[in-house]
């Protein structure tokens, strides 16, 4: 069986590190009810309440495209909620209800840990290459946006 070429191992393994994440994080998610896409929509909304559903979209990882069936599952849920802009009527914002809110610090609490096992595991080695290589490879891309707007 021939080797695999440098970059496709690459590929691969930063596909099942996305993959390995998301599952922990989802079996972490599941008592709350929630999917990790889900729980990225009401994170972002936590920090950046009120959004139009473009303005969320722009912030999100999770999702290419339109959230509108993420955000319709969490109204439809009680947790986010949608409201004429008072400046605009026209202009509709989302929010966090309450419920929503409490969910989000929940959520937090979760991803918190993860990060922590996260921090343990590369304790001992530098990642700041490989965090360079990552921002460099999606620059230019949805996802890449994302991340430079949700950390300015």
């Amino acid at each position: 069986m021939p080797a695999m070429r440098p970059a496709e191992e690459l590929r691969y393994l930063i596909l099942a590190a996305q993959r390995e994440g998301n599952r922990q994080l989802g079996q972490a998610l599941k008592p709350l009810g929630v999917t990790t896409s889900q729980a990225e929509v009401i994170r972002v909304l936590e920090d950046r309440q009120p959004l139009t559903l473009n303005g969320l979209g722009e912030l999100l990882v999770c999702e290419s495209g339109s959230p509108s069936r993420l955000v319709d599952r969490l109204v439809s849920a009680g947790l986010v909620n949608r409201e004429a802009a008072a400046h605009d009527r026209r202009h509709i914002e989302l929010a966090l209800t309450p419920s929503g809110a409490e969910l989000a610090r929940r959520i937090a609490e979760i991803e918190e840990t993860l990060y922590q096992s996260i921090d343990t595991l590369t304790h001992a080695h530098d990642t700041e290459q490989l965090t360079n290589f990552l921002r460099a490879f999606v620059a230019g891309h949805p996802s890449g946006h994302a991340l430079v707007k949700r950390t300015t």
